[in-house]
This record gives structure tokens, C-alpha cells and sequence, in this order.
């Protein structure tokens, strides 16, 4: 069997079981969230190869579905490792523990990319939220997911916990799988605050015309192809 690194699955702080069994996280008081799991996707390019780890670059931003065809996550390079952080919580007062970076050099972060406030998200035609490289000293050093519908900042390097702005909770975070022989990477399942009930019902209009075969709920498995922003969507507002 190859050798796999559960970095995102396995973090300071939490306890390691087989994928498919649960992840023990510290307990913090409040209710405690566990992470979730769901099918295994592999991550590939726009060429329908195999995403590598080493091949995305620093500050390198991917969008790619999961856990259902419809919700849009971000694939992020960082360009430095990511260590864990304990006691996030959801709003509605969930505590879980976020396990860090993937990837050889932990670096690597996956988050949903659906806006905890209003559900701003990327489409094709469109995109209020995105990653961007720090302005200045107050912004986080490996740069901050931007949501310009209405001005929710997060830190990826933590949790995607919220700086500033509306959201009343970090972005769902993607727990990513690195097979350290084959340098792939895979989607494997989330932890915090889901949003995608909420997500399926304020856009269903949309998304039946978008996904007439089942409105884009329908759980992935298999590969799918993550593809850089700026491939993804022919505007991407920044703020």
C-alpha cells in the first residue's frame, strides 16, 4: 500500500483513525464539530492530469467542486508551512480544531469557497471573494481570502477564521489527503461550519437551470478538475 500523508486529517491536537472512522478534536467547552467525511476525489489540472502538490505555485489560487458538483472550493499555495489551530468556532458556537496545512511542506490549503455571510461564491461569469496577497503589516503575512460583497476578510493561514467584516464564521475547511509517493492530492472531507443546505435552497433557481440533471447536489467521486481562478471566471472583483 503507498504511503499517505493525512496532513488536514491529522493535525497537532487531534487524534488519527482510519479515513471512513471519526477525528478525535480537543474539547473546548463549547458543542464539539467533528469533521465529515466524503467520497475521495482526486485533484486534477485543466489538462485532466494529476494535480501535483509541487506544481502549484506560491500564492497560487484553484477552484475546484466538492463535496457535491455544485460547491466551489479554493485550492491554495500559501509558500510556507501552515501550522494547526485549535479552538475555532461556527456560529452557531461549535468548536473544532483545524488541522493545518497539506502537502510535502505543509503549505498547501483547501476552503470552501462559499462566503460565511451571504454565500458569495465563484462562477463562471462572476467573483466577489478570492485570495490576495497581504497589503500591509496589519493583514496577515501569507495573504487573506477577500469577499468584496460585503467586505469579509479571513485568514487562511488560520482556520480562515474572520479578520474583519460580517461573517459570523471561518470557511468550511477542505481536509486534503497528499500521497506522498505519487504527489496527487485529494479532497476527502471538510470540518467547520457547512454551509451547503443554505447554499442549495437560496440558489436553487439557478442551479436547476445550471445542473438540470439534479441541481448540482449530487456527491462527487472520482477526479475533478480544479482550475486556476482567473481559468475559472472571466471577472474577478477585487476590493
Amino acid at each position: 500500500m503507498r504511503r499517505r500523508s493525512f496532513v488536514q486529517a491529522c493535525g497537532v491536537g487531534a487524534g488519527c483513525m482510519a479515513l471512513g472512522g471519526s477525528i478525535s478534536l480537543a474539547a473546548t467547552g463549547n458543542a464539539e464539530l467533528r469533521p465529515r467525511h466524503y467520497e475521495r476525489v482526486r485533484l486534477l489540472g485543466s489538462d485532466g492530469s494529476p494535480l501535483l502538490a509541487s506544481t502549484v505555485q506560491p500564492k497560487e489560487q484553484y477552484v475546484f467542486p466538492y463535496p457535491y458538483e455544485a460547491t466551489p472550493c479554493f485550492l491554495i499555495n500559501l509558500g510556507e508551512p501552515m501550522e494547526p489551530r485549535n479552538g475555532l468556532t461556527t456560529a452557531d458556537g461549535e468548536a473544532y480544531d483545524w488541522p493545518g496545512g497539506a502537502g510535502p511542506r505543509r503549505h498547501l490549503v483547501a476552503y470552501s469557497a462559499i462566503c460565511a455571510h451571504k454565500m458569495a461564491h465563484p462562477t463562471p461569469t462572476l467573483s466577489y471573494i478570492s485570495f490576495r496577497e497581504a497589503r500591509d503589516t496589519d493583514e496577515p503575512s501569507p495573504g487573506v481570502i477577500s469577499c468584496c460583497a460585503e467586505n469579509s476578510l479571513y485568514n487562511p493561514s488560520r482556520g480562515a477564521e474572520v479578520i474583519s467584516g460580517p461573517a459570523r464564521q471561518p470557511l468550511a475547511s477542505i481536509l486534503l489527503e497528499h500521497d506522498e509517493e505519487s504527489d496527487q492530492l485529494l479532497a476527502v472531507g471538510t470540518v467547520g461550519g457547512e454551509l451547503f443546505d443554505r447554499f442549495f435552497s437560496e440558489f436553487e433557481a439557478r442551479l436547476a437551470l445550471e445542473y438540470p440533471d439534479g441541481n448540482g447536489s449530487q456527491p462527487l467521486s472520482g477526479d475533478v478538475i480544479a482550475k486556476r481562478l482567473s481559468e475559472f471566471t472571466s471577472n474577478i472583483m477585487r476590493c
